[in-house]
């Protein structure tokens, strides 16, 4: 396969949620081929989390921009969101040694802007 081949097979959907505002995450960026690597990139500049989920990427990017993630994806999603919990940009996992022994190997939870990226290559 030829390097524009699989460039025009990449994905990415860009997820945002504000309780206040909706019910559900929605997809404010969507794209295939150059457009994908180009919110993929922009993502990552920004430090927003990038997930890769080949499936539900390809669902994601049949939605809407504006639209809501449907019901039937929302455990995909709150796993995402889960899964991100402790990200923090630029920070790799650290261990350190905690009194009596053991450790702790995942970064402490801080705020971020930007939810996550879901991607496909």
């Amino acid at each position: 396969m030829s390097e524009f081949d699989e460039l025009m097979r990449q994905k990415a959907v860009a997820l945002k949620y504000n309780p206040d505002k909706n019910g559900a995450p929605v997809v404010v960026a969507s794209g295939m081929g150059y457009l994908a690597e180009r919110i993929t990139e922009a993502a990552m500049e920004a430090g927003v989390p990038v997930y890769e989920d080949d499936s539900l990427a390809t669902l994601l990017t049949q939605l809407k921009l504006g639209s809501e993630i449907p019901k039937e994806l929302y455990q995909a999603i709150v796993d995402i969101y889960i899964y991100f919990l402790g990200y923090v940009p630029g920070q790799e996992e650290k261990k350190e040694e905690q009194p009596g022994g053991s450790e702790e190997t995942a970064p402490e939870p801080e705020e971020h802007e930007g939810d996550p990226l879901l991607r496909q290559e």
